[in-house]
């Protein structure tokens, strides 16, 4: 199946969100066809931009893990808020800030923009930059004392973005070996690796 009808089609329910239409069947009907118009014409005009083909049976099996990413990133996002609040508002101001780097398992570049971005949006974190060459995020952190902590979210985003855009990798499959710096970061434990 084509996939720009698809994709016409959820912006057409997204129009209905962003349009907060009243729950009555005429109104809800007839914003979903102005959606479906301009998503249709939208979705037709940037076909390029993404694959012609799109298989609706596995859209589905993906959608719980789509909603299940949205659930942990918003549960992820009120912590982080609240977390940064703290932060600010303590009077000695706890934090270390610090480059942590992490290993992707995702390898498309929906996915690791999806969680490139997820990253950006959490309070407290921002990705920094992203290496080809090793697959990695470097993610800086209002506190990089526990990189641990820092990566567990991500890492379960990981695990979500696996299945929803159709991985290699399945979740629970191992993270890649690299170092812990490259150069020109600062690792998570203060120290700048120079080099080769």
């Amino acid at each position: 199946m084509k996939k720009w009808p698809v994709i016409g089609f959820a912006l057409a329910v997204l129009w209905l969100f962003v349009r907060g239409v009243a729950l009555e069947p005429t109104a809800i009907l007839g914003e979903f066809l102005i959606g479906l118009a301009v998503g249709l014409l939208i979705a037709f005009a940037f076909r390029r931009f993404y694959a012609a083909e799109t298989s609706v049976v596995r859209n589905l099996q993906a959608a719980p893990y789509a909603a299940l990413y949205v659930g942990v990133f918003l549960k992820e996002l009120a912590t982080a808020n609240v977390d940064v609040a703290y932060r600010v508002l303590a009077p000695g101001m706890p934090i270390k800030p610090g480059v942590v780097v992490v290993p992707l398992r995702v390898q498309t570049d929906a996915a690791i923009t999806t969680i490139a971005n997820s990253i950006t949006l959490t309070p407290g974190t921002l990705t920094m930059d992203y290496d080809e060459e090793r697959n990695a995020l470097y993610v800086h952190s209002i506190d990089a004392r526990d990189p641990e902590s820092v990566v567990a979210p991500i890492r379960t985003w990981e695990d979500y973005a696996l299945v929803i855009f159709d991985e290699e990798r399945k979740p629970g499959d191992p993270v890649p070996e690299i170092p812990l710096a490259h150069a020109g970061y600062e690792s998570a434990d203060g120290g700048v690796e120079r080099g080769d």
